[in-house]
């Protein structure tokens, strides 16, 4: 017996920049690369613990130009901005694919307290508290 969701499908659509995976249950999603890329499961992007995460921007445009088997458990995807070290277990695509409403929701909130966009595009760990000037009101008096 399968201690997880197991994927009958896998595709990787570069123009609609969607990754497609259809599991045993059912179940399909369809997940934006930005949305895997700004969850990645890497210690660059999660931290090596709580609270040591780092807020990905940037990432509106972030393409997949390959993906690598991981045995039989998931994924390493390699992201156009160079970023390949997060393997994707198929379980945790079924989580990302599940949840993406909120966990979009919770990504577009922690943007909008530091101040940036979808389409910030600075890199990660930036000091946004001197950000002046970006456009749009984010609640700092400048």
């Amino acid at each position: 017996m399968s201690s997880g969701p197991t994927p009958v499908s896998f595709k990787v659509r570069t123009q609609s920049r969607v990754m497609e995976v259809a599991f045993d249950d059912g179940a399909m999603y369809s997940i934006p690369f930005e949305l895997l890329r700004v969850y990645s499961p890497s210690a660059e992007v999660r931290g090596h613990g709580p609270g040591q995460e780092t807020l990905q921007t940037g990432k509106r445009d972030v393409g997949i130009v390959g993906v690598e088997p991981v045995g039989n458990y998931g994924i390493k995807p390699i992201f156009s901005d160079e970023h390949s070290s997060g393997i994707f277990t198929w379980e945790y695509l079924y989580q990302l694919g599940r949840d993406q409403d909120a966990m979009w929701e919770t990504y577009l909130q922690k943007l909008e307290a530091a101040g940036f966009t979808r389409d910030s595009g600075r890199d990660p760990g930036a000091v946004v508290s001197s950000d002046k000037g970006n456009g749009h009101a984010c609640g700092h008096h400048h």
